[in-house]
Formats: structure tokens, C-alpha cells, sequence
């Protein structure tokens, strides 16, 4: 038995390793180490002759992740892995139909959509149906085609009960034709051809059943639908697929991420073991006694409890406070104090729950002079210059592109105008064909016409001398001579843009370096599939900002956790949603177990959002957090708690839409005698807790208007509230 890489596990995570042939559950916590057990399990399956390298399919939700682990495995053991099947279920979905693209229906060169081509694709079917695109948003067909998909049904099957949806089926269908001529497919066809495909042809499915005999899941919590009905496709009567995943850490319902999937694979494929991997190797244990207390409050979970070897550490540092500036500033400086004792600022994480929380947090970065990253902007494949790019390369690929014709043929101009496209569109439309045979037929006559014909002889001729030419030189000539560097240089800011299509060659030499498959085809599909997956730039010593949900994955030395209050975390959308709210404390219970060593919760009275100022009450999660674990940070003097609301809080409209003058403060008490205030946390016998947001009038005539957890916003006479402070 093979020991090297088998050392230092521990007791459970060897348990996992070295099961005998059978399907298993692993439940893996945050920070288990569940990609050392995995890579183990695949060293440890090949070192033992129970399969062959070639025999493993192991399937990443990242294509970092695949990567990383093949590389732990070459680090393992003496062998090749570039023949083995470890990717994304789109990666490896692609890798099976460009094999058996004839069985599936496809011509050998098909494209891959990313999302912004197949929307452009959908907005090029509704023109060319002639459908108002207000009735059917592109991006609203684009969803309902993506959501149909992802559970497995094709137009024919939708239900359709109003004339909406029928006109949705419709298009859907007239998008799949359109789709078919083009010889393309989107992210969500690479699956749902790749399942039907092992559906119908037995002999095949076979092939595959019998090859794969071991098959390997990470993040399982987050497959939909489709997704684990392509597993069981592939899982013949002797396979054992072994799935790790954290029911927990399942926050991408809106996504399609079905946690469900887990009781289902249970039952399923019979499992009987089910092992916990909940010894911690990242935080220390205060944070994961709040992690812990918080997610039992979840009922539908599959239960586990993380503990760590570690001290119990610092506790976590709680601060209530006015507004969301003096939020904003806490976080700044506290930044600044733990730069000061030694910690980068790239070990420093600021999540947040909504996007629209970080524009007060940059500005207080900004101002203090504090570097920092914003997770989620365009990534290097999504950026526009080099979108064009990469259409003239599919054009190059495949001239019957139509997405990528549309996209370049007037980019940089050349005098083809929009009527002159509908011109070639309807000639299209007529002739059945694509764009670029319609653009052929010579149909299209005058200016137009030439210009045209001098596109198509463009591409023609780049088609011609990139035949014979290495992947590198080929995007070399095509930046040379379609116009485009010549045209980002003509722009005032345009040198990031050059700099940006001069890296895409060095992308194209790095990717020969690392493929045995260097052809265009196979780098325009590396680049479809890296297409909105997070590259951070590396180097720079810079805070890191994200949403939690961005923040999945990923580990920090502190954590600062902002915007705690009720509506914000837990989000207002998530409340009237079935299990909205646990998933709502799934995300949080990812938010506390980024960090390592030190984790700040914050929240404030008030927050300006939308061009309102909305006043909440404290997030239901921190009730969840046991007292003993706080300490409470209290900016105000005096010590007074988190309902106090400052007398010179400017308010320009309230949480009610109504406006008041922009030089005006909103008074935060009726008069001196008074013991109510804005902001004030209270609790009414039938409506339960709130939080009083507005208030009017003196003596028998005063009331006051509550924001109730439960019960929505009320205007309630002080005379017969019988309201008590909370």
C-alpha cells in the first residue's frame, strides 16, 4: 500500500481516500481539506491498479480547479495526465461531442456561445422575426432558454399555459434552428446535447459506462438538474461515483444549483457511507462556534459540526453604528491598524451581500489612500476589443458564424450600414443559408455590395495564410491586418486596448505550451469556456472587495462582513421565497468561514441605497451568533445601542418614497420629552419587532410609522400603540 501521499490525513479524511469500490457521500466543511482527499483518492485508485489513469472522470466546477488538481496529482505520482478526463461539466461535455460530433448532430468546427454572443444571437432572431423586443426582453428569452435546458427539456416540452409562454416555446425553438444552421452551441447545449447523446445511443453510452468505472464529483451541493442526470447517465451498474460536497456552502439556487441533489444521489445510488470531513484546517474556534451556532438554525441540512486542533482565538469584533459612512470609516481604519501590525492588505477581504453596498466603502478606500480590488469586473475575455478579436478568429474557423460576421463586419467601418445588414439578413432569411453564403450570392449590389465583397475578400485572405501558420502568428497576422490595433491606436485612451489584443498572443502561446491540441478551434473553445470565470491581477498589495458570493472558495486572514441588517442580509428578495431564507444563511455561514483569524460583522442604523436612505433593524442572523463569541463595538457615546439615530442625520427621502428638502434633517424625536425616535428598535404585542422609521405630531395627535420584521411598515397612534422599546 502506497503511504507517501497518505501521510498526514487524518483519520476521516483517509477513511474517504482509500474506500473500498463503492458510491459515497462525503460531506467536506469549509476549510476540511476536501481537494487533498480528492486528489488522494484518484492517486490512491491508480497507485493501487484499481483503475487506470484514463479510466478517472473527475468533474471541477472551475477550470482552476481541475488544474490545480492535476497538478497535485503529477506532484503524487509518475504519470501523464494529460489523457485523463478531469474538467467542468461544460469542459468535458465538449470534449465528448467534439468526438462524436457526427452522432450528435454537429458539424466537427462547432462554436461555443459565451453568454453576451448568445444574447446577441437572440437579438439577431427577434429582428429577424420581426418581434418587439419589449414584449420579449433578449435577456428574459435568454434565461427562460437557459433555465428549459438546464432541466434537462427542449422547447417541445415546456408547458405552455397562456399565450406568453407559447410565444417563449416558440422562439426557443426558432433560436435552436437558428443555432443548428450556424453550427454553434451555448454553455447550457454543450450538456443537454452531450445527455441526449448518451441517452439514445446505447453503444455508446456503454463505451463510456465501462471506461468510466470511477467517476469524481467536487462541489456536488452545487450541480442542477441537468447536471446529475448526465452523472447517472454515465454511471453504469459497477461504477462508484464519489461525491464531495457541503450542503452547507449550497448558496447558487439562482443558478440552477439544486442542494436536493444530494438526498436524491443517496438514495440513488444506494449510498451507505457517508463521511464527515469536520476538522477545520482554516479558522480559528471562535469563528466556527458562530459558524456552527448560526447553521443549525437551518432544518433541511444534512448536519456536521466543524472544530479546529487551533486556539479559540480573538473574538469576533461586532460594531453598530449610525449611518453607512461612519461604517465605511470603522472599516478603513481598522484596515489601517492591521496593515500596521504586519497583515497585507491582499489577506484583508470586505464582502458584502449586494453590489450596490460598495460604492460608500470605495469611496472610503479611495480617500484614504488604501489600494484595493473590486472582484467581478470584465475579465480579459469579455473585454470588448477582445471579443472582436475573437470573432474574427471563429469567422477564420468557421465563415457561416453569424454571430461573429455581425459583430466585425462593419468593426472597424467600412461603410456597411444597418440597412445595408437587413438587406443581407433578409437575403439570408430567403435563401436559407447564413450570412456569410448570402453575402456570396452577390444579391446585395451598389456600394454595399462592394464593400461587402471587400470584407469577405479580407477574411478570405487571412482564412488563406493562417492555414499554414502556428496559433500564435495566426493571431499575429489576423490583429495585423483586421484593422484593429491600427484602429485602437487612432483612439485617445486606446494604448490599454492595444496592450490588452497584444496579450491575447501571449494567451495563444501559453496555450500551445500547456495543450497538446493547439488549433484554433480547440483555443477559441479555452476561451469560451474561461469567458467570465475570476483571473485577479497578482502583485499588488491591495484590499479585496467582493459579494459573498464572489467570496465562495476563497480565505482570508481578516474579514470585515458589512450591511448585517434585516433586508440586506438576509436579502429582501429571499423572504417570500421557499427556503430563500436558508439560503440566506448558507451565504452567511460562507461569509464567517472565509476568515482565518479575525472576522468583523458590522451594520448600520441607516443606508443610503437606490438615492434612499432605508433605516433597518439588525440582521436576524446576529441573534444566531451566541453573545459570548461578540465583542460589542460601540461608537456612539455613551455607550448608547444600536437603535440610536444622531440628531443631524440628513435625510433626502425616507423609507417610504416621501421626498423632503434637500437642506433639511429629519428630526429624530417629536419633541424634548419625548422618549420615541427615529431609528429606534420597539416591539407591538401583535406585529412583534420593528423599527420606527418615521415619525409626526405631538400629544394625542403623535404616531409613529414602524418597519416590522414580520408585518411590513405600519403608521401606528402613539395613544393606542401600547409600543414598547426593544
Amino acid at each position: 500500500m502506497p503511504q507517501s501521499f497518505l501521510a498526514g490525513l487524518n483519520p476521516e479524511q483517509l477513511e474517504a481516500a482509500t474506500l473500498p469500490h463503492q458510491s459515497a457521500l462525503i460531506l467536506a466543511g469549509a476549510g476540511s481539506g476536501k481537494t487533498r482527499v480528492l486528489t488522494t483518492r484518484i492517486a490512491y485508485l491508480i497507485q493501487t491498479g484499481q483503475v487506470s489513469p484514463a479510466g478517472i472522470l473527475a468533474v471541477t466546477f472551475t477550470n482552476k480547479a481541475a488544474k490545480e488538481m492535476l497538478t497535485r496529482l503529477s506532484a503524487m505520482l509518475p504519470i501523464n495526465t494529460r489523457g485523463m478526463w478531469v474538467g467542468t461539466f461544460h469542459g468535458l461535455c465538449n470534449r465528448l461531442l467534439r468526438a462524436h460530433h457526427r452522432e450528435a448532430g454537429l458539424p466537427a468546427l462547432f462554436q461555443i456561445l459565451d453568454s453576451a454572443d448568445q444574447l446577441g444571437a437572440i437579438k439577431r432572431l427577434l429582428k429577424a422575426l420581426d418581434v418587439d423586443d419589449e414584449k420579449y426582453p433578449p435577456k428574459q428569452l435568454q434565461h427562460f432558454i437557459n433555465n428549459t435546458k438546464d432541466q434537462g427539456l427542449r422547447a417541445r416540452d415546456v408547458e405552455a399555459y397562456d399565450p406568453y409562454t407559447r410565444k417563449q416555446q416558440e422562439l426557443f425553438a426558432a433560436y435552436d434552428e437558428q443555432c443548428q444552421r450556424e453550427g454553434v452551441v451555448d454553455f447550457a447545449e454543450l450538456l443537454l446535447r452531450s445527455y441526449e447523446l448518451l441517452s439514445r445511443d446505447t453503444a455508446l453510452r456503454a463505451h463510456y459506462q465501462s471506461r468510466f468505472r470511477h467517476i469524481l464529483v467536487d462541489e456536488f451541493q452545487d450541480t442542477n438538474r441537468l447536471q446529475y442526470l448526465w452523472l447517472k447517465q454515465l454511471a453504469g451498474p459497477d461504477a462508484a461515483v464519489f461525491a464531495v460536497g457541503d450542503d452547507d456552502q449550497s448558496i447558487y439556487a439562482f443558478r440552477g444549483a439544486r442542494v436536493g441533489n444530494m438526498q436524491d444521489f443517496k438514495r440513488d445510488f444506494g449510498v451507505e457511507k457517508v463521511i464527515k470531513l469536520e476538522q477545520n484546517y482554516r479558522s480559528q474556534g471562535n469563528i466556527l462556534e458562530a459558524a456552527n451556532a448560526l447553521i443549525a438554525h437551518n432544518r433541511t441540512r444534512l448536519g456536521k459540526n466543524l472544530w479546529t486542533a487551533e486556539s479559540t482565538g480573538e473574538p469576533i469584533r461586532l460594531y453598530e453604528t449610525a449611518n453607512d459612512q461612519e461604517e465605511a470609516q470603522f472599516i478603513v481604519d481598522e484596515a489601517k491598524a492591521l496593515k500596521r501590525d504586519g497583515v497585507a492588505f491582499a489577506h484583508i477581504a470586505l464582502l458584502y451581500r449586494s453590489n450596490a453596498q460598495s460604492r460608500v466603502l470605495e469611496h472610503a478606500l479611495f480617500s484614504a489612500g488604501i489600494p484595493y480590488r473590486v472582484h467581478g469586473g470584465l475579465r480579459f475575455f469579455e473585454r470588448q476589443e477582445i471579443k472582436h478579436a475573437l470573432a474574427y478568429l471563429r469567422l477564420i474557423g468557421n465563415t457561416d458564424d453569424d454571430g461573429a460576421l455581425m459583430r466585425v463586419i462593419n468593426f472597424p467601418a467600412r461603410g456597411i450600414g444597418a440597412r445595408s445588414l437587413e438587406q443581407l439578413q433578409e437575403i439570408a432569411k430567403q435563401n436559407q443559408s447564413s450570412l456569410w453564403q448570402a453575402a456570396k450570392s452577390g444579391q446585395l449590389g451598389g456600394k454595399a455590395g462592394a464593400s461587402i465583397g471587400a470584407f469577405l475578400a479580407l477574411i478570405g485572405s487571412m482564412r488563406d495564410t493562417c492555414a499554414g501558420l502556428p496559433l500564435p502568428e495566426q493571431i499575429e497576422h489576423m490583429l495585423a491586418h483586421s484593422g484593429l490595433i491600427a484602429h485602437f491606436q487612432a483612439e485617445k485612451d486606446g494604448a490599454d486596448r492595444v496592450d490588452n489584443l497584444n496579450e491575447l498572443v501571449n494567451a495563444a502561446v501559453g496555450f500551445v505550451n500547456e495543450n497538446e491540441d493547439d488549433s484554433l478551434i480547440a483555443f477559441l473553445t479555452h476561451a469560451a469556456l474561461e469567458a467570465g470565470e475570476h483571473q485577479a491581477g497578482e502583485g499588488s498589495d491591495a484590499l479585496q472587495l467582493m459579494t459573498v458570493h464572489a467570496a465562495k472558495g476563497l480565505e482570508f486572514h481578516a474579514v470585515f462582513l458589512s450591511g448585517l441588517e434585516e433586508g440586506l442580509f438576509p436579502h429582501e428578495n429571499a423572504m417570500n421565497e421557499n427556503g430563500g431564507v436558508e439560503e440566506e444563511r448558507r451565504l452567511m455561514y460562507v461569509a464567517i468561514t472565509r476568515a482565518r483569524r479575525r472576522l468583523y460583522l458590522s451594520l448600520a442604523q441607516s443606508r443610503m441605497l437606490h438615492g434612499q436612505f432605508r433605516y433597518g433593524l439588525a440582521s436576524r442572523f446576529l441573534d444566531e451568533i451566541p453573545e459570548n463569541l461578540l465583542k460589542r463595538i460601540n461608537p456612539v457615546p455613551g455607550g448608547v445601542p444600536f437603535s440610536y439615530c444622531g440628531s443631524d442625520l440628513p435625510v433626502t427621502k425616507i423609507a417610504t418614497g416621501r421626498s423632503l428638502p434637500r437642506t433639511k434633517t429629519y428630526p429624530p424625536y417629536f419633541d424634548s420629552s419625548s422618549p420615541w425616535h427615529v431609528g429606534q428598535n420597539v416591539a407591538h404585542a401583535k406585529f412583534g419587532s420593528g423599527v420606527i422609521v418615521n415619525c409626526e405630531g405631538s400629544g394625542a395627535d403623535a404616531r409613529v410609522q414602524v418597519k416590522f420584521r414580520n408585518a411590513g411598515v405600519k403608521w401606528l397612534a402613539l395613544e393606542y400603540a401600547k409600543l414598547t422599546a426593544a
